[in-house]
């Protein structure tokens, strides 16, 4: 696959949606990933989630796609601010909120999972809620 490069700009012109599953009283307006995937072509069953500061997250394509994680940029009706993590901030609402990177660059799809920044430090690989999955091992 090769690689594809997109701008925030063309991350602002895509068609964009409302975030469902977020905190009550907030509004999250913001690109759904499986518009960036489609655009782009994806058969990679990994993505890792590139950000300032040298942040990392991993995660299985499947939680990005399906109408369940957006590329959020707008909040409560303005831009996202930086302490929520704007420019853009990747929203992931159905997984632990370390998932839900800030200052989002980018996403690498992969053909393997690799440990994101958290995970280093002995956090879940995945970090299912539910299933109060926060340390390896849980």
């Amino acid at each position: 696959m090769s690689p594809v490069s997109r701008g925030f700009q063309h991350v602002r012109r895509a068609p964009a949606a409302e975030a469902d599953r977020v905190p009550p009283g907030q509004h999250m307006i913001g690109v759904p990933v499986d518009t960036l995937l489609d655009a782009a072509g994806y058969d990679a069953p990994y993505a890792l989630a590139f950000c300032d500061g040298s942040y990392t997250t991993n995660l299985p394509v499947e939680d990005v796609t399906g109408a369940r994680a957006w590329v959020a940029f707008d909040y409560d009706g303005g831009p996202l601010p930086p302490e929520h993590g704007g420019p853009a901030r990747l929203l992931v609402p159905h997984l632990y909120f370390w998932k839900s990177a800030k200052w989002v660059r980018g996403l690498e799809l992969r053909d393997h999972d690799a440990p994101g920044f958290w995970k280093t430090y002995g956090y879940h690989m995945y970090g299912d809620p539910w299933k109060e999955q926060r340390y390896a091992g849980d």
